[in-house]
């Protein structure tokens, strides 16, 4: 049995239609050796800026701090995810990137890889993201949340600011190396 399902309606020129989408597939098949290089270089570049964050912000297992600093990881592991998604000009270049921040990341220290990784708090991320509006402040109120200071407003101010800082040292490299 069939159902409206299975109609599909053509357009008023389909032939055209499919042409185009025929040659935005070629165009974007297989990215440029150049780009890809420059998304590789782009993964890279974020990773060591993370790496770096991450040395400046050590403290020891047992201080109040610890939760904060690892939450601080998993938002800005998160923000360079969105970055590269952002900023990258198609779905291949940002595969790149990706892969590229982690091999740097798990080159650099398993350790710190692992602690910048919980799906289970990208999951929070991505709700917030995804909303759509007012994205900065919802990702601020998810890293207080996630740092059990729900509802504290220093907590929420400075997960906006982590977001907005790193998402833009992102952007500002991804158009250096002309991602964008």
């Amino acid at each position: 049995m069939n159902t409206d399902i299975d109609i599909k309606i053509a357009g008023d020129k389909p032939s055209e239609d499919i042409k185009k989408r025929n040659e935005k597939k070629e165009e974007t098949a297989e990215p440029k050796k150049a780009d890809s290089q420059n998304a590789k270089k782009l993964g890279r570049i974020i990773a060591e800026k993370f790496i770096k964050d991450a040395e400046d912000t050590e403290v020891a297992d047992d201080s109040a701090d610890f939760e904060m600093i690892i939450q601080r990881r998993l938002l800005l592991s998160f923000t360079a995810t969105v970055g590269f998604e952002q900023y990258c000009s198609d779905d291949a270049l940002c595969g790149i990137a990706q892969k590229s921040f982690i091999d740097t990341l798990k080159k650099y220290s398993a350790e710190l890889y692992k602690s910048s990784s919980d799906t289970g708090a990208f999951s929070f991320y991505y709700l917030a993201y995804r909303r759509g509006s007012e994205i900065d402040r919802r990702i601020g109120q998810t890293f207080a949340m996630l740092c059990s200071h729900d509802g504290d407003p220093v907590y929420q101010e400075l997960g906006e600011a982590l977001y907005c800082w790193f998402l833009s040292a992102v952007k500002k490299t991804a158009k250096e190396l002309s991602l964008i």
